[in-house]
């Protein structure tokens, strides 16, 4: 096992836990959103805060980040959108009535999640709700977005699918498939037998996969709503998923990640070590890194399972990682964003050309596995 990794870089300008953190498309900015009401922009050259975020009325719950635009959304009830360069606050979105827990920007189009149990489409543009999706018995969690290119033998008309379809998960145990044309519920996913905590789509296809406190994950054909298969080895709640070249990694509050085969949902892998939840996944060149509760971020080789290096620091649950060239950043409810350096792990070439990913929807509430405050280590 590789000893623990050294950080390169303490960011501890937020004064709240940080929780989300979105990497730009072209690599070259970081986006935090943090209890503090505010988001802050961070150059991935150097690690410095380039750009303060400041207008949220609430705490910041979410974030994602494009090469032009920042988006955030709040417990203020709105999402904003704010100029990358200048830091200034381009549009509001106004119009859920509870806290927005997730947002997503794909294919032009806005979409939002709500703990007022609906999720909406808006016009990026014109800050304006353009689609409405009810039907939820309870708040909507996570989201994820299938383009119409991405629905091979759709047998569904081609008007159903003509803007794309919408995937959302919810507290009520269920996900529904939502036309976002006509805003009609096409699809609702039943079987889970708790809240709906973290989606993801396989994409180019027709297939999601849902993680639950039920302590399953389960694979969907999202155009017939057919459950294809259970995935059922878990102890504790699913709290986040990451599909990679047709495998699923489910992070759990059992304290392991389990590796499944997509296709058939047997597990060919566990990685375990954490001592507490895991809260966050992330997968890159041939290295599974994962956040726990326990306040430590870790590194195992993705063929093997061993435990390559972990990753001290931070005193509360990580809550999300990204992975760029070979710096790893880590944000915690501590409120600090880290840098480490990676470099010598080793780089497993990918099982066979990877999809691209258009959304991956992981930890919907930033506060499961919560662990007990952990002594600050020395960077």
């Amino acid at each position: 096992m590789g000893g623990g990794g050294s950080a390169l870089r303490v960011c501890a300008d937020h004064r709240g836990g940080i929780n989300w953190l979105s990497l730009s498309p072209d690599g070259q900015r970081l986006l935090t959103g943090s209890e503090d009401g505010t988001a802050r922009l961070w150059s991935t050259a150097d690690g410095q805060c380039c750009a303060l975020l400041q207008g949220h009325e609430s705490y910041v719950t979410f974030c994602q980040l494009e090469d032009e635009a920042a988006f955030t959304c709040s417990a203020d009830c709105t999402i904003r959108k704010w100029d990358v360069l200048t830091g200034q606050c381009l549009q509001v979105f106004r119009g859920h009535t509870s806290i927005v827990n997730r947002i997503l920007v794909a294919n032009n189009q806005l979409f939002s999640s709500s703990y007022d149990r609906t999720a909406r489409a808006w016009s990026v543009d014109k800050g304006q709700v353009a689609r409405e999706f009810r039907g939820h018995r309870n708040c909507v969690l996570t989201l994820a977005y299938s383009a119409p290119q991405d629905l091979p033998g759709a047998p569904c008309t081609e008007e159903a699918v003509a803007r794309g379809l919408l995937v959302t998960g919810s507290t009520d145990g269920t996900a529904k498939v939502w036309q976002v044309a006509s805003g009609c519920c096409h699809q609702t996913l039943r079987g889970h037998t708790g809240a709906v905590l973290c989606l993801v789509l396989a994409t180019p296809g027709r297939t999601a996969f849902t993680g639950s406190t039920d302590a399953t994950v389960r694979a969907w054909d999202i155009l017939s709503g057919q459950q294809l298969r259970v995935f059922q080895e878990h102890q504790g709640s699913v709290i986040c998923l990451e599909l990679v070249n047709r495998h699923v990694y489910s992070g759990s509050a059992d304290r392991t990640v389990k590796c499944w085969l997509a296709d058939t949902g047997e597990r060919v892998r566990t990685f375990a070590a954490h001592r507490h939840s895991v809260s966050a996944l992330k997968y890159h060149a041939g290295t599974l890194f994962t956040g726990s509760g326990d306040a430590r971020a870790r590194a195992f080789d993705a063929q093997s399972g061993a435990l390559r290096r972990v990753f001290r620091g931070h005193a509360f649950i990580i809550n999300c990682i990204q992975v760029h060239g070979q710096v790893l950043y880590t944000a915690s409810h501590d409120g600090a964003l880290r840098l480490w350096d990676v470099r010598g792990l080793p780089r497993a070439p990918p099982l066979r050309p990877a999809a691209p990913k258009r959304s991956l929807s992981r930890l919907f509430s930033n506060k499961v596995g919560c662990a007990a405050a952990a002594p600050l280590q020395p960077a």
